[in-house]
């Protein structure tokens, strides 16, 4: 089953349960990933692509919940923290920041750079590897760390 089979069924689960919370974070994410087909110009995306709108949805609400914290809104915090979980069930768990290091050292080895000009060169070769398994900002952060 597919992530995207695996949300719309759940959503029916949360029609028939009467969730509201969690019916209303699967609709955002199924209307989410119709949008993104459009923008494609597919039918159907592939498996990949819908993890990607999902950690697009994630960070954005990760951004409100730092944005809504800043503010004092208190009751927007906790809204978006709860969609917030409801959307990490459907992606894979993050790799840990040692894990990450790990590859961030590798790559930097492998390619021989060492200068922070050649950071993005890194960060590419680092995100091909990592692929909707972190965020790119935790691993820029770690590149940067390395680098002279």
């Amino acid at each position: 089953m597919t992530t995207y089979e695996k949300i719309e069924s759940q959503m029916k689960d949360a029609m028939k349960q009467k969730d509201s919370l969690k019916l209303s974070v699967l609709r955002m994410a199924i209307a989410a990933v119709r949008n993104t087909e459009i923008v494609k110009k597919v039918k159907k995306l592939e498996e990949l692509d819908v993890l990607q709108v999902i950690q697009k949805m994630i960070k954005e609400h990760r951004e409100s919940i730092s944005q809504f914290g800043k503010g004092g809104r208190s009751d927007l915090v906790e809204k978006e923290t709860m969609e917030l979980e409801v959307l990490q069930r459907y992606v894979p768990k993050e790799m840990g920041l040692e894990e990450l290091t790990s590859i961030v050292k590798t790559a930097v080895q492998e390619s021989g750079f060492t200068s922070k000009a050649d950071a993005g060169k890194i960060m590419k070769v680092v995100m091909e590897r990592v692929k909707g398994k972190t965020d790119g900002k935790i691993v820029n952060e770690i590149v940067l760390s390395l680098l002279k």
